[in-house]
């Protein structure tokens, strides 16, 4: 699943319009158009994965959005004395996307674990409070296990079913 998929996966269960897609990117310190959110969710075809239509989700813009996503839904945050201003870039690779992507939803929606284990299970999917620990931790953590394609697909899924319901 790529960056562009999560972006689709992520608007249809949220039913975010393309106005609201630009304002969550600029929250999250990316200036797109409408224009480039339409082609950022141009779906690629599986016979030619290089659509010219298609406007590539890089790990930076999927994590800008992310965070434009917590800022959207809970507000901008003012920082206390002697933090940083505005959040630490993380540089996710391509193992590790799924896991912020988790991590960063569960934050922006306020959802506790049990939350996300619900979800899992609307969408068939039952995993342990361990399991998702594991994926909810930072990289590097003795006990971080990367989340795998189908646990982000079948979270998303959820969501879906339970804010469009």
């Amino acid at each position: 699943m790529n960056n562009n998929d999560i972006l689709i996966r992520l608007r249809y269960a949220l039913d975010f319009t393309n106005t609201e897609m630009v304002d969550i990117f600029k929250l999250g310190g990316v200036e797109v158009t409408k224009e480039d959110v339409i082609q950022l969710l141009t779906k690629s075809n599986e016979d030619e994965p290089e659509n010219e239509l298609q406007m590539k989700c890089t790990n930076e813009m999927l994590d800008s959005f992310l965070n434009g996503l917590i800022i959207y839904k809970r507000g901008k945050q003012d920082p206390k004395p002697g933090q940083p201003q505005g959040p630490a870039v993380s540089t996710a690779t391509n193992e590790s996307v799924n896991n912020l992507l988790l991590k960063k939803v569960k934050i922006a929606l306020a959802l506790t674990s049990e939350d996300m284990l619900e979800i899992l299970e609307n969408a068939g999917v039952t995993i342990s409070k361990g399991e998702l620990s594991a994926v909810l931790r930072k990289e590097g953590h003795k006990n971080y296990k990367p989340c795998l394609d189908r646990y982000a697909r079948n979270f998303l899924k959820g969501l879906a079913i339970k804010y469009r319901a």
